[in-house]
């Protein structure tokens, strides 16, 4: 489990600086540079970004279900087959870049307004064994705030993918 114990308020505006700050880094890559590999076998610097949109997109509603039941269950979902049949690569750069910081500041908005006592409850019956990002055994009880903190850590896995140079293989 993460050891990040930092305040929510204080973890959502590091949050909010890493969307805002990124999404402007991102606006400055061109289209080829948004369509390059980092090896032969990876996605594209679009299709990452459509992977951490897709993120967004299937944690937003665990997070808005997790605050009505005492479990933190959800379907998982084939990152792979999202990314394919979207078909990142053909949309708009800008505008993917858009609605990931759109939706991630939205993302923001909703996590703010989360009691403490639900961020914070213990529960027993989970999934993050298998749709974590940093996997929790299932029989540790976990809260919405670790789940919450591993989509962060997810998706800055992933942005620095992006910023990363594609490998000179290609």
């Amino acid at each position: 489990m993460s050891a990040d114990r930092t305040p929510i308020a204080e973890f959502l505006r590091g949050f909010e600086e890493t969307v805002q700050s990124s999404a402007a880094q991102l606006l400055k890559l061109s289209d080829d540079q948004s369509q390059e590999r980092r090896s032969n076998d990876s996605w594209t610097r679009k299709q990452i970004l459509g992977h951490l949109i897709d993120s967004a997109a299937n944690n937003h509603q665990r997070f808005v279900r997790a605050q009505f039941t005492n479990e933190l269950a959800f379907p998982g979902y084939d990152g792979d087959q999202w990314v394919d049949v979207q078909r990142y690569n053909d949309a708009d750069w800008s505008q993917l870049v858009q609605l990931w910081k759109l939706y991630n500041l939205h993302l923001i908005r909703l996590v703010s307004y989360i009691p403490n006592n639900v961020l914070e409850l213990k529960r027993s019956k989970h999934n993050l064994d298998e749709i974590a990002f940093k996997t929790v055994d299932q029989k540790d009880p976990i809260t919405l705030d670790y789940f919450i903190r591993d989509y962060v850590d997810h998706m800055v896995h992933h942005l620095d993918q992006i910023f990363e140079k594609p490998s000179a293989d290609i």
